[in-house]
């Protein structure tokens, strides 16, 4: 916490006004004036407020580089909780069935309730307790203060949103505390129930809307929009089924009317489906949305910039490697680990063309051509071999290095292409038979250097230079040579990352309107989406959806286009918790001292079944490579297709020939190879009380008030099993 009493660095300060409101911009604020000792005469001064709650914006925006802490949740890498979903294979600690968590401080990447007062979550709200106090109390203007404290006031909701979403329940501090020994009783709060936990934030969204303007003039300031927006998110979390176990239709209705709240203002400020009236070829539109500053869609934004550290102050840069993670190795991307690659499951499961499951379209689905007439998204979603996925810059330039990290010539050989025409074949093939058939091995790859990983990529969110004509502006710093390769090429990039998008929130309505029995309303804000996306509207105008005619079959439906339309944004772990799509909710017994009101008498008393999907416990994930039918030498300069291979899809065309010439090259030279993913001989095992994390051994000895959550061991009393109950009111 910066209080002693407020202590604020500039340069932190100008770090804030400088990568959130210049966005794409290189162009930074020069002043250094010392502003290091600053006293609560800070908030008479409106510049100075306006620094204070900029620092706030910084500390506590989400950050698409970290994996899960205090201020950011899941990004959709392959983190601890992408990792427990259909979305990636191995096995994370969550869902490995030889770990048993036994307290929160054994999970990666998880954050942790504490009375830390000078970092982490309580310090972050301590933050914002301090702003809001010294605002009110300051002389600034009325309007002035409400423009700041607006935006404070969702911060701090922001942060006790994170909080209660994993823990169910957390003390509720709307002050700042004292700190001095003999006032350390005023830091032992205990905690409060979800409840008056989610009334506590909505109230402040509610105060924050009521200060926040319909539209911002900086893009990336929190709106009025925003705040209702993640009010309608808060309610819908409380009337899910996670803590919704009788099925409540009173907490549906809140929730449907916070969400129609929500999309109420964010019309009146001109937020809507971007690219709504223009999909474009092949989902264009909706994949150009996540690259574009000003977008519609973006109703709750952390910004980027593509500065490179030697051209500014270093705390002046901020940049997103996203980029940088999901390219190929052979785009010089990264020397390793580059490229994420998504689970078979993942990829077999997105709609065909007609927006129907595979298996129930009029499309047969090959799981070899596996590309062929898809939701125009899928093609936004993945990359496989034989498709453009073009970017700006060559990375022929680049010198090339032996193990020992000596130069020892350049990339012209490994590197045959411009970064304009660069295509992505990643198939594979092997030396043996005997090779080729053991899950366990990986084959040569087509292209001279390699890719790392073959079969399929994660394409979303790319600064794609396939999707329209002319590409897009770029949004990363193709270094001039390899002296200013800092973080490698695609490191310095300015993509803006969307916490809450649009369709986010129209989902949010969507599942809140279900829940309340307001079926039509639900199945016409899917219909909104599909169009969006391309999908046609089909003889009986249900853009692929079909009747839904009852509650349950809504609620799927829904649940479903979450899962497509926001894939490897880090949203699907928190609707498989909602949602307790592991289980189904049916192992709440095997939690000794779990109440009867865990006990779903909702729902069927089973989700998945409720819902007619399969628990994703009992299963495993595995990966696929696409690779030769033909042998060929040990060696990755043996390409035994690169005479025969078509010409690429591009997307950025319309026909089927090429298409249809893809599927043909499959068809005559490839195989599908399954890949391990998840550890053989185990299944998913999400254990019950992973639905709500206990609190840490160390948080339970800072405030000795704090009682551990049911199904965790609580060290106050001699872990014995916890007592706390998320699901109280």
């Amino acid at each position: 916490m910066i209080n002693t009493k407020n202590k604020l660095i500039l340069s932190v300060a100008l770090l804030a006004n400088a990568i959130l409101w210049t966005g794409c911009s290189d162009d930074f604020l020069k002043e250094k004036t010392d502003y290091s000792k600053l006293t609560p005469e800070i908030y008479n001064d409106y510049t100075g407020a306006k620094m204070r709650v900029d620092d706030i914006y910084l500390r506590l925006l989400p950050d698409v580089n970290n994996g899960l802490s205090y201020r950011s949740t899941s990004s959709g890498k392959g983190d601890i909780q992408s990792r427990s979903t259909e979305e990636f294979s191995s096995l994370s600690n969550f869902v490995n069935p030889d770990v048993v968590i036994t307290s929160s401080s054994n999970l990666d990447d998880w954050f942790h309730v504490s009375k830390n007062t000078s970092s982490g979550p309580w310090g972050e709200i301590r933050n914002c307790n301090d702003a809001i106090e010294g605002i009110s109390k300051g002389t600034l203007a009325d309007e002035q203060k409400r423009e700041l404290l607006g935006q404070v006031y969702f911060f701090r909701a922001w942060q006790y949103y994170l909080l209660v979403k994993t823990y169910g329940g957390v003390p509720i501090v709307d002050k700042v505390q004292l700190t001095d020994v003999s006032e350390a009783t005023d830091l032992i709060v205990p905690r409060s129930t979800a409840k008056v936990c989610i009334d506590f934030i909505c109230n402040d969204l509610d105060t924050a809307a009521a200060m926040l303007p319909y539209k911002s003039g900086d893009f990336g300031r929190v709106t009025k929009g925003a705040a209702l927006a993640l009010a309608g998110r808060a309610r819908l979390l409380y009337a899910s089924p996670l803590f919704n176990r009788a099925d409540d239709e009173s907490r549906w209705k809140a929730a449907y009317e916070a969400n129609q709240a929500a999309i109420t203002a964010l019309n009146a400020g001109g937020f809507n489906l971007a690219y709504q009236s223009a999909p474009g070829v092949n989902a264009a539109g909706w994949s150009k949305m996540f690259s574009d500053f000003n977008s519609s869609e973006a109703v709750f934004v952390t910004l980027y910039n593509k500065v490179h550290d030697d051209d500014a102050a270093h705390e002046i840069y901020r940049n997103n490697h996203w980029e940088q993670t999901i390219r190929p190795k052979n785009t010089n991307a990264t020397t390793s680990n580059s490229g994420m690659t998504p689970s078979a499951m993942m990829v077999d499961l997105f709609p065909m063309a007609d927006g129907k499951k595979p298996g129930q379209s009029e499309y047969a689905y090959n799981p070899l051509t596996f590309f062929a007439n898809r939701d125009p998204r899928f093609y936004r979603t993945f990359a496989f071999p034989g498709v453009y996925w073009r970017f700006e810059g060559n990375p022929k330039m680049w010198p090339k290095y032996d193990s020992g990290g000596n130069v020892i010539g350049n990339l012209d050989a490994d590197y045959p292409y411009s970064g304009e025409n660069y295509v992505l074949w990643n198939y594979s093939w092997y030396d043996t038979e005997t090779n080729r058939n053991d899950e366990t091995k990986i084959g040569f790859g087509a292209d001279l250097l390699g890719t790392n990983y073959r079969g399929v990529y994660v394409r979303k969110r790319s600064n794609d230079f396939d999707m329209t004509s002319p590409a897009p502006t770029c949004l990363y710093r193709w270094p001039a040579t390899s002296s200013e390769n800092r973080q490698g090429a695609f490191g310095e990039a300015a993509l803006p990352w969307m916490e809450i998008r649009y369709a986010e929130v129209l989902l949010n309505f969507a599942e809140a309107a279900c829940g309340y029995n307001r079926l039509t309303e639900a199945k016409d804000a899917l219909i909104a989406i599909r169009q969006r996306a391309g999908i046609p509207a089909g003889s009986d105008g249900s853009y692929g959806l079909g009747d839904l005619s009852t509650r349950s079959e809504m609620f799927a439906a829904i649940l479903y286009e979450r899962q497509v339309e926001l894939a490897y944004e880090g949203k699907r772990f928190d609707d498989m918790r909602r949602w307790l799509l592991w289980d189904g909710g049916a192992n709440f017994s095997q939690i000794a001292n779990a109440p009867s009101t865990w006990t779903l008498s909702g729902f069927g008393g089973n989700t998945c079944t409720y819902l007619g999907v399969e628990p994703l416990n009992g299963k495993r994930r595995d990966n696929f490579e696409i690779c030769a039918k033909t042998n060929a030498s040990g060696s990755h300069a043996s390409d035994p297709l690169k005479t025969v291979r078509p010409l690429p899809l591009d997307l950025k065309t319309t026909g089927n020939t090429t298409m249809d010439n893809l599927v043909t090259f499959y068809t005559t030279y490839l195989m599908r190879k399954q890949n391990r993913g998840d550890e053989v001989g185990k299944v998913i095992d999400y254990k019950p009380q992973y639905y709500f994390i206990g609190l840490t051994s160390g948080a339970q000895s800072n405030n000795t008030s704090l009682l551990q959550t049911i199904g965790w061991a609580d060290t106050q009393k001699g872990n014995q099993n916890g007592t706390f109950d998320p699901l109280a009111e």
